[in-house]
């Protein structure tokens, strides 16, 4: 085992950044590595070892009034981020106290708790991080194999105020260039779906079924896809299986990343695209509590859609957890997309689409069982 945790006491005074200089916690296995940034606690990059393509490399800067110019050290969203104790924007009396879209996970100093170990065959690890103005706290405990490209994770959020509340935890897994362009294809295992663009109170008329969106003026989208043109650039679809999944290849460069959750737990599936100059920019994988990007008031008086309610209610001192996995594969060059993503004692199996029907098979070990 190898680990590494960048702590250097003058990178906290540092006005600017690379990826390499940030404190950061290193999982470092046979198979693959894994890095979390705790300026932040974003996922910022999985790749493995035989392909050093990270397909998370995609950072909140680049969407800034200067990308260019070298990022500060503050905690920012990259890669794969947490929203909490939202998906999206806040009340405009919230943003007077300082809350901005997504939540504070983002925008915090996330804490180590327990440094990476060697455990059963797995790195372990935990962090946390405090918030504030939500008065919740995260504890996010990771494992992952040490000779296959997965890991698990867990996250316990904690109400630490007298009261209870509600609140939203979404998943936010962004994919970006190089691994992202006109060839990238995500599958997913949604099924009924809606444009974040159809006004209120009704977003949900008219309705999709995965893999279709409807632009405004009522053309057909296959989501699955993007080239020039993101629009509808969010659209959120139910998963209606016992787990979730969603999964982007890129065959010419022999790479799947995929995502498996429970639904019980996270049942909305939220499908997100950007263009710039004309070619692809970035992807959103999200997966969470809520499938509508509105504030907390909105989310009340809407209450659900399509059966699933839109937001999580937590009590007073109350403590919730969260469970994910992510995996990386390699595929062949003609490999079509995904049909099928399923988890049964202990292996993953992808199945392809189309005439072919290959299978990957990966011996994952457990994955929600903490």
């Amino acid at each position: 085992m190898r680990w590494t945790l960048f702590l250097v006491a003058s990178l906290w005074t540092a006005s600017h950044s690379t990826a390499e200089d940030r404190p950061r916690l290193v999982l470092d296995g046979q198979a693959a590595m894994l890095v979390v940034d705790l300026g932040g606690g974003s996922i910022s990059d999985f790749h493995l070892k035989s392909n050093p393509l990270n397909p998370l490399q995609w950072d909140s800067w680049s969407f800034g009034d200067t990308p260019d110019q070298a990022p500060p050290i503050e905690p920012r969203s990259m890669g794969h981020f947490l929203c909490l104790d939202r998906w999206g924007p806040a009340t405009e009396a919230e943003e007077t106290h300082g809350m901005g879209w997504h939540g504070e996970a983002t925008r915090v100093w996330w804490t180590v708790d327990e440094d990476v170990r060697t455990e059963d065959g797995h790195l372990v690890a935990q962090m946390s991080a405090e918030l504030p103005l939500a008065s919740l706290k995260v504890v996010r405990s990771i494992r992952m194999a040490q000779n296959q490209a997965v890991f698990a994770v867990a996250e316990a959020v904690t109400n630490t105020r007298h009261l209870g509340r509600v609140y939203n935890i979404v998943q936010h897994p962004t994919i970006g260039p190089p691994f992202l362009d006109e060839s990238t294809r995500v599958d997913a295992n949604g099924t009924r779906g809606f444009m974040q663009e159809t006004p209120m109170p009704t977003p949900e008329d008219p309705e999709v079924r995965w893999p279709s969106a409807l632009k405004k003026d009522g053309t057909e989208v296959d989501i699955r896809h993007l080239t020039d043109d993101a629009s509808p650039a969010v659209v959120s679809y139910i998963i209606e299986e016992e787990y979730g999944w969603t999964t982007a290849i890129n065959a010419s460069k022999g790479l799947l990343i995929g995502y498996i959750w429970p639904e019980e737990e996270y049942p909305w599936f939220d499908a997100w695209r950007h263009v710039r100059d004309g070619k692809p920019f970035a992807r959103g994988l999200e997966f969470g509590t809520t499938g509508l990007h509105q504030p907390s008031p909105v989310l009340l008086e809407k209450g659900q859609i399509f059966g699933r309610y839109l937001f999580h209610y937590i009590d007073a001192d109350e403590t919730q957890v969260f469970t994910y996995a992510n995996f990386l594969m390699e595929i062949p060059s003609d490999f079509s997309g995904v049909a099928d993503v399923e988890y049964a004692e202990g292996q993953l199996v992808v199945r392809e689409d189309g005439a072919q029907g290959r299978e990957l098979t990966m011996e994952a070990g457990e994955l929600f069982a903490w």
